[in-house]
């Protein structure tokens, strides 16, 4: 894990373990680990899993306001980077390394 586990949506269904495996199935060509089926982790935005959410189980509580620190903190500190190379005048580099 890059992270510590970063949590950035809770989903309270009483059909859980079904909501689980209706999701594994929509998002199993989103697969990262297609070697590993234990490891559950696809390349999905929270969004896609909102939409899937709703549509495979309406009743269930969708709740998008919890903290992932160290995602959004990393996420700021890549901008800031990328703000700060986008105002490097190019004559400061030097010629060669």
């Amino acid at each position: 894990m890059p992270f510590l586990f970063d949590t950035h949506a809770m989903i309270y269904s009483e059909e859980a373990p079904a909501l689980e495996a209706a999701l594994h199935t929509k998002f199993s060509d989103q697969r990262i680990n297609a070697a590993n089926m234990r490891k559950e982790f696809f390349r999905v935005t929270l969004a896609e899993v909102e939409e899937a959410v709703q549509r495979l189980a309406p009743d269930a509580d969708f709740h998008t306001d919890i903290e992932a620190q160290e995602f959004y903190e990393t996420l700021a500190k890549r901008k800031e980077l990328s703000e700060r190379l986008a105002e490097i005048d190019a004559t400061e580099l030097p010629v060669e390394i």
